[in-house]
């Protein structure tokens, strides 16, 4: 079910708010004694060379820029050959209800990119709550409600996060189209407004059947998975991509999406 998302992360700490709690101030390295022998001065490094960024002197970690780091896509001018989606950094939102095979699909999608690409899972991320865990099988509460926003949010975070170190990432998500500020909204908000959202959307027999498959926490009663995908019908007209699955297996799922992304680079959607 969809939710409303989470208010933003808090602020990073800023000068003159004194330090955190549990943090020691960094220790001051006086400088010279005025009576000590001065060395020769130091050599500044060499300029980098044309067309090449210096080489940060850090352990690969990149410090995320203000905002979404995925900035809206454009239409590359009619000269310009439209990139190959399968060599592009991307952040693609898979859409679909319980049994689509949108787990399956994403992972399969990530793993034989020929650029680093990383799956995050809304319900993995929720699963990361073991004690406590609070299961909208069970009866949708406060708690339930707080645990999806706090994925949400934390998903947005990590994608964000491998975006701007220049990995591509693919969310999978049940996102409802009669939800939209809380859905496509809040997604857009946690990551960017160059996300590219597609639907995964097999007939209603085929979800059944999938989700029949499923243990534990992932599977539903055939009530509410066709409740479920009723809703998602709504996708239909929405101008969003929509992939019907029925008689494909994951890999030609995947290489459906491939063709559907280079159309969404070719022709960025409007949402």
């Amino acid at each position: 079910m969809q939710h409303a998302v989470g208010s933003p992360l808090p602020p990073p700490h800023q000068p003159g708010q004194g330090p955190h709690v549990g943090w020691a101030p960094a220790a001051h390295h006086p400088g010279p004694h005025p009576g000590a022998p001065q060395g020769p001065a130091p050599v500044p490094p060499p300029p980098p060379a044309p067309g090449f960024a210096p080489v940060p002197d850090t352990t690969g970690h990149v410090p995320l820029p203000p905002g979404g780091p995925v900035g809206a896509p454009t239409a590359p001018p009619a000269a310009v050959p439209i990139p190959d989606p399968t060599a592009t950094t991307l952040a693609v939102l898979l859409i679909g209800p319980a049994g689509a095979g949108k787990t399956s699909v994403a992972k399969y999608w990530a793993t034989h990119r020929r650029v680093p690409t990383a799956h995050i899972s809304l319900d993995d991320v929720r699963e990361w709550v073991r004690s406590g865990y609070a299961n909208p099988q069970s009866g949708w509460n406060d708690n339930s409600e707080a645990q999806y926003r706090l994925a949400r949010r934390t998903c947005g975070f990590a994608a964000r996060n491998f975006l701007a170190n220049g990995i591509s990432c693919i969310l999978d998500d049940a996102v409802f189209p009669d939800r939209p500020v809380v859905g496509l909204g809040g997604w857009k908000r946690h990551v960017g407004p160059g996300l590219l959202p597609v639907v995964l959307l097999p007939g209603l027999d085929i979800v059944l059947e999938r989700n029949a498959e499923r243990s534990g926490n992932r599977r539903l009663t055939d009530e509410e998975v066709a409740r479920i995908h009723g809703r998602m019908a709504g996708w239909y007209g929405s101008g969003l991509p929509i992939i019907d699955n029925s008689q494909l297996d994951v890999p030609g799922t995947a290489r459906v999406l491939d063709d559907v992304l280079a159309r969404a680079i070719a022709s960025p959607p409007s949402w």
